[in-house]
């Protein structure tokens, strides 16, 4: 075959007919492997350790992923997994609460409530997935046919998604479930927990305290459960004077599921002008 044959063919091969292989500027970087006899990027990429006899397990070879380095792209990939997950959700509110809470207990009904209620408000539930005050919120989400988000993350104790959940993401770390609660509600619901809810109460506080992002409503469910600790606030802290008397304007505490739903839909209107 002639020389001018094999271009022609070359040109056709890469789609481009009538490209001869004359035309083509030489790339020193994209052939610098071959020029040098080194191996090729893909072939380095999926390169693997090989041992003289098939082994179908080797705990060592992922001795890299428990460094630093691979750590913080783990942590990346959790951010783009949530963003990519919560990305086409719109106006929402995070409910807290213990994942202890039985179906009995009434605060799981008023979870249930408050959730359709702001379901029907036109605002997506989001909480941590689990058992409890978490699936009431999720369920009455789903009983308004409302949407129903689920933010769960890795304990020692294995937790199961609730069975109202309607887009599930998992996390390995709590500071990035924690910012997807953050950047996806416009306000935090708080029923009675544990030191889980009290986290994320004050993690709420003192960002919006510091001005760090904006104020939203915070909704303190339950008087009777927070009663001693707001007198404390007011007694201990205010009292000598680690805060200001307005930080306890920060929060709305109420027994009333109408008047929870009421002020998240009031803040959402003044906050976008409606």
């Amino acid at each position: 075959m002639s020389k001018k044959k094999r271009a022609a063919d070359i040109g056709d091969a890469n789609g481009l007919p009538g490209l001869r292989a004359s035309d083509l500027v030489p790339n020193p970087s994209l052939s610098r492997a071959a020029r040098l006899g080194e191996a090729t990027e893909d072939q380095l990429l999926l390169e693997r350790p090989k041992h003289a006899k098939p082994v179908p397990r080797v705990p060592e070879q992922a001795e890299f992923t428990r460094g630093d380095p691979w750590r913080v792209l783990r942590i990346m990939g959790e951010y783009v997994h949530g963003f990519d997950a919560l990305a086409e959700v719109g106006a929402a509110v995070t409910v807290f609460g213990s994942a202890r809470t039985i179906k009995s207990d009434p605060m799981y009904q008023a979870a249930r409530e408050l959730a359709g209620k702001l379901a029907d408000a036109g605002f997506a539930i989001v909480t941590g997935g689990g058992p409890g005050i978490m699936e009431a919120a999720n369920r009455g989400a789903r009983e308004a046919g409302g949407l129903s988000v689920g933010c769960n993350i890795e304990l020692p104790r294995e937790q199961g998604t609730n069975p109202y959940v309607d887009v599930s993401v998992n996390f390995r770390y709590f500071f990035c479930r924690k910012t997807m609660f953050m950047k996806y509600s416009e306000g935090f619901v708080l029923f009675p927990g544990g030191f889980g809810t009290l986290d994320e109460l004050f993690e709420a506080l003192t960002l919006i305290q510091t001005e760090k992002i904006r104020r939203f409503p915070v909704v303190l469910f339950g008087s009777m459960y927070w009663q001693s600790l707001l007198a404390w606030l007011r007694e201990r802290v205010l009292g000598e004077g680690k805060i200001d008397s307005g930080d306890l304007g920060l929060f709305t505490v109420t027994d009333s599921t109408a008047e929870a739903c009421n002020r998240i839909v009031e803040a959402y209107s003044m906050m976008n002008g409606s």
